[in-house]
């Protein structure tokens, strides 16, 4: 058992480094010709992926494989590409708005790199000679929240932090999910977190987002790119939201590519607002105006890491050091000890990491340098009317 655990962090370090070392590849951050050899081979088989999904899509379109209706309203919230287009905060609106208006949400999440419970809680049970899965986990009930972050997956876990009165259930099997939802928790809207690509699921609309800075990714399909599905697939989306926007911004080139791909769909332009900051371990609650002049140290384990630094910049701060992990990765006290020590050594004002990464952190007493994360929320730059009427369709319609 000891051996085990001694090997459990090297192992850990060791499939790190091969994804930041696949990442540095596949966006061309490596020259050498081994990182060239290795998109050649990629993009094979990217041609490989692309007909894989386009015969999972051939068979739902020609009921060869079917997907389930719930008798109850879902709207889908994904994108086309591998993380980075600042989903998180997009369903947390839908889901405040919904509320708000008295529907009974629930998201349906599948838990992206969360950890499994212990074996006990998911044993399978015989009932009448069935075997019978597992349910699924519940994050948050609407009143309480029920798991940790380890357990629950981060972005779940920050979804039932900050929406009381909505429900959070992870599980990858989200058709089942979705039924416990509603059968055990009375549930009348399903959010579907990351849905665009779960086809098993029937759903009444599908928001779509697509980033401002890379609106299809790197313009390839995995394994070559960070493409899920070809840029036509577009056309499946109901509503598209364009992320990071700015209102200085021009966005007709980005609507014109758009239309070349869904001419129907409403186009919602957003941004996402910081709002302040907030001390890791206690309810201080700071002003953004504290970030001027300070020399600040950025931590983050998120999909692009830039867009967080660029905009702490944006906000007056010299950021001084930057520690960048793979996304989603969870944090050893250690890492973020050498971390402050560094902070420490270069005279660093405070650090500041994104309120997904805060879920992830490793509780620090009273440690030298103060640590905040950035409280960020969604705001519509563009298309207030479109969202409005969005709300309305939704909370006007149901099965």
């Amino acid at each position: 058992m000891r051996a085990k655990t001694a090997a459990d962090p090297r192992m850990k370090e060791s499939l790190e480094s091969l994804e930041e070392f696949a990442t540095d590849v596949i966006l061309e951050r490596r020259n050498d010709f081994k990182a060239k050899s290795l998109r050649v081979a990629l993009f094979g088989l990217s041609k490989v992926f692309s007909r894989l999904v386009a015969l999972r899509l051939w068979l739902f379109r020609n009921r060869i494989k079917r997907e389930r209706n719930l008798g109850c309203l879902v709207i889908s919230i994904g994108n086309l590409t591998v993380g980075g287009t600042g989903k998180t905060p997009v369903v947390e609106m839908f889901a405040k708005a919904l509320r708000d208006r008295g529907r009974k949400v629930a998201i349906l999440s599948r838990g992206y790199k969360s950890v499994k419970p212990p074996a006990k809680d998911r044993l399978k049970a015989r009932i009448d000679g069935r075997t019978v899965a597992p349910p699924p986990r519940v994050v948050s009930d609407g009143e309480r929240v029920l798991l940790d972050s380890k357990v629950a997956g981060d972005e779940p876990f920050m979804l039932a932090t900050n929406l009381p009165g909505v429900a959070v259930v992870v599980d990858k099997d989200r058709v089942k999910a979705g039924s416990y939802a509603i059968r055990e928790l009375g549930a009348d809207t399903l959010l579907l977190d990351d849905g665009l690509q779960y086809l098993r699921l029937r759903r009444r609309l599908d928001v779509v987002l697509v980033d401002r800075y890379t609106p299809f990714g790197n313009e390839h399909m995995l394994p070559r790119g960070t493409l899920r599905e070809p840029h036509a697939n577009l056309r499946r989306a109901t509503y598209i939201f364009i992320t990071k926007s700015d209102p200085d911004w021009d966005s007709s080139e980005l609507i014109s590519r758009i239309r070349r791909y869904n001419r129907t769909a409403e186009i919602i332009e957003c941004a996402h607002h910081p709002l302040y900051l907030q001390r890791l371990g206690s309810d201080e609650r700071t002003p953004l105006a504290a970030l001027k002049g300070k020399y600040v140290g950025a931590v983050s384990g998120i999909a692009i890491p830039e867009s967080f630094e660029s905009g702490l910049r944006r906000l007056g701060a010299q950021v001084e050091l930057v520690r960048r992990f793979t996304d989603h990765h969870r944090y050893e006290e250690r890492e973020i000890n050498e971390f402050i020590t560094r902070c420490v050594n270069r005279d660093i004002d405070m650090i500041v990491t994104t309120e997904k990464d805060s879920v992830r952190l490793p509780p620090i007493e009273n440690p030298e340098v103060p640590i905040y994360y950035l409280r960020v929320e969604i705001g519509i730059l563009r298309g207030h009317s479109t969202w409005d009427r969005c709300i309305d369709l939704i909370c006007g319609r149901g099965e």
